[in-house]
């Protein structure tokens, strides 16, 4: 038995896993999986860890936002009592370079 074709199949196919999973997690496919409701460290487990947070507490109620960037593309999420209440995906344009 000829295990030669089988093992490039393999190698191939690792190869591909390694290079998709090199991609960003911030992306609209991911920014559309984001749901009301969701838990911030759900978003957290989707997206990696924000690159800003802010938070506050009063009186029974806590809420913040939570922000992530890749490049040009920036997410925003707001928490209410650690739940999604509103999301934003945004491009910057690109800031133009020094001459």
């Amino acid at each position: 038995m000829n295990l030669r074709p089988f093992t490039r199949i393999v190698r191939v196919l690792a190869a591909s896993f390694f290079l998709a999973a090199c991609g960003s997690k911030i992306s609209a496919e991911n920014f559309e999986r984001i749901q009301n409701g969701m838990t911030q460290k759900e978003v957290v487990a989707l997206l990696g860890e924000p690159a800003e947070t802010n938070s506050v507490s009063i009186g029974g109620l806590s809420g913040g936002m939570a922000t992530w960037q890749d490049g040009n593309t920036v997410i925003s999420v707001q928490f209410v009592n650690d739940k999604v209440q509103a999301k934003q995906l945004s491009r910057e344009a690109p800031k133009p370079q020094a001459k």
